[in-house]
């Protein structure tokens, strides 16, 4: 019965993200961002009332959850655990049967750093994470990740806070699989601050209704100098 429940429950989950609306909307909240039904329907190329249906069930399914200040309500994903699950799905899609479409810049803009929820992805995230296991400061074993004594001293240095939130149960350091890279990116709290960091430093800058993160001058001397970061890894979106 329980080998049911959960194939029932997983069929539930993929039936809510297999409507290409819904699929939409999940996309645009994988920016991290929270944002109005009004938003959410551009992005899923809906009406209104069709977008307010398709918000009713991810939030019936637990795949979205809803913030209301004064009489403004805001959209996000329910949990990381949902944009680890939809990282992956995109990575299936990614080496499933396709169609060839020539990659454009914003491609690969989007294959050079993105947000992944709340975290760094792309070739800049796969780096840094190799860049961090290579150094010693993080060591990585079946998706879940350990911080070295010296790995505390540079995030520290670095101005993150390891301390866990009171009440969080979310992991400091864990992997993702990058759809693009098909290579480790960091997540959990660790990724999240690497990148609430990159922003407050301003060596990263999001563009503007995407999911794409630009890397500025201060963050290519910055992810080289700190990270030891290879600069045609840095580069590259420039040249593309």
């Amino acid at each position: 019965m329980n080998n049911q429940a959960t194939a029932i429950t997983i069929s539930a989950v993929a039936a809510l993200i297999g409507d290409v609306a819904r699929t939409n909307i999940l996309t645009a909240l994988m920016s991290g961002k929270a944002l109005t039904a009004g938003e959410l329907a551009r992005a899923a190329g809906v009406s209104a009332p069709t977008t307010s249906g398709h918000l009713a069930k991810l939030i019936d399914g637990a795949l979205v959850s809803v913030e209301e200040q004064g009489r403004h309500r805001y959209y996000r994903l329910a949990s990381a655990s949902v944009a680890v699950a939809f990282e992956g799905l995109s990575d299936l899609a990614a080496v499933g049967p396709k169609h060839h479409q020539p990659t454009g810049p914003k491609d690969q803009a989007m294959r050079q750093a993105r947000t992944c929820y709340d975290h760094m992805a792309g070739r800049l995230a796969v780096a840094l994470t190799e860049s961090l296991v290579a150094r010693g400061l993080i060591v990585i074993e079946d998706r879940a990740g350990l911080i070295t004594d010296e790995g505390r001293q540079f995030f520290c240095g670095f101005g993150i806070d390891l301390d866990p939130k009171p009440g969080s149960a979310r992991p400091l350091c864990r992997t993702c699989l990058d759809w693009s890279e098909r290579r480790m990116h960091l997540g959990g709290r660790l990724g999240a601050q690497l990148l609430a960091q990159s922003l407050r430093r301003h060596w990263v800058r999001p563009v503007k209704d995407t999911r794409i993160l630009t890397i500025t001058r201060d963050g290519e001397r910055g992810f080289q100098e700190l990270f030891g970061i290879p600069v045609e890894v840095l580069m590259i979106q420039r040249n593309a």
